[in-house]
C-alpha cells in the first residue's frame, strides 16, 4: 500500500507520531544526549512553531520528522509508515515526494535564475506545481529570471520556500527561515509560510528562537534539553504583520 493510500485513510489528520524518540551522539568517548523521550504528534493543516534555545533538540527533531535523520531508539511514524525502520532508498523518496525543506540559509545555485533554482525541484517531482506558479504563490512573479545575486535576502528566501512548496509536499519543515532577515524582510517571508499553510493545508513546522512569531502558530512547542517542556495552542493567533519583534 502506497503512502498517499495510507494518508487517505487517516480520518484523525495526525500527519507525524512520535513515541520516546530518543537520539544519541557519539563524540568521541562522549554521549551527547539530543533527544530524550519525545511524545509528539502533528496534524494535517497545522502550523506548529517550535521554540527552545541552541542546543534543545529542535533541529534534530525535525531532521528525523523529515527523514534526514534517523533516531537511536523510539519510533517516528508519517501515517502509518514506520520512518524509523524505513531504509535509505525509502526515506529519500519519502523526502522527495512528500517534505519541503526551508533552512536558514537559502543554499540557490548562483548561477541559475529564481526560476530555473525551482524547475530542479519540479523536474524530480511526481505532481509538481510549475516553477512559474509556485514562484507567483511566494509573491515573486516579477523576479523570475532574476539571478540570486539580483535578488534581496528576503527575495532568496521567498525562492528556497518557492522550491519547498513547488512538489506540492505534505509537509513543509523550516529551520530558522526568518533567522539571516530584518524584520520587515522576515514578516514578508512568514506571509509566505502562513499562505502556503492556509491555501494548501501543508503541514508547517517552523524552528525559530523568536518567541513572538509563536503567536501566529496553531500550537508552540517548547523544548530544553532534549525535552518537550510544554505544548500550547493559541485561541487567538495573529498574523505575520501583527507581530511586535
Amino acid at each position: 500500500m502506497s503512502l498517499k493510500q495510507h494518508e487517505s485513510q487517516s480520518a484523525s489528520g495526525r500527519i507525524f507520531s512520535a513515541r520516546q524518540l530518543t537520539k544519541t551522539y557519539h563524540v568521541g568517548e562522549v554521549d551527547i544526549h539530543a533527544l530524550r523521550g519525545i511524545d509528539l504528534d502533528l496534524y494535517r493543516g497545522e502550523f506548529v512553531v517550535f521554540l527552545g534555545p541552541s542546543g534543545s533538540g529542535k533541529s534534530t527533531l525535525l531532521n528525523i520528522l523529515g527523514g534526514l535523520d534517523v533516531p537511536t531508539s523510539g519510533s517516528v511514524h508519517y501515517l502509518d509508515h514506520d520512518l524509523s525502520q524505513a531504509s535509505q532508498e525509502e526515506l529519500t523518496l519519502f523526502r522527495r515526494d512528500h517534505v519541503g525543506f526551508v533552512f536558514q540559509f537559502y543554499n540557490l545555485i548562483p548561477s541559475l535564475t529564481a526560476i530555473e533554482n525551482v524547475a530542479l525541484i519540479t523536474e524530480i517531482a511526481k505532481s509538481p506545481m510549475t516553477p512559474k506558479e509556485a514562484l507567483e504563490r511566494v509573491g515573486l512573479q516579477n523576479r523570475l529570471h532574476h539571478f540570486p545575486s539580483q535578488l534581496s535576502g528576503g527575495e532568496q528566501q521567498r525562492v528556497a520556500i518557492a522550491r519547498a512548496i513547488a512538489k506540492r509536499p505534505d509537509v513543509l519543515l523550516c529551520d530558522e527561515p526568518t533567522g539571516a532577515l530584518d524584520v520587515t524582510t522576515g514578516i514578508t517571508v512568514l506571509e509566505s509560510l502562513r499562505r502556503v499553510n492556509l491555501e494548501q493545508g501543508t503541514l508547517t513546522a517552523v524552528i525559530t528562537h523568536n518567541a513572538t512569531i509563536a503567536e501566529m502558530a496553531d500550537r508552540t512547542v517548547t523544548m530544553r534539553d532534549g525535552q518537550l517542556v510544554s505544548i500550547s495552542s493559541n485561541t487567538v493567533k495573529k498574523t505575520p504583520d501583527q507581530l511586535r519583534w
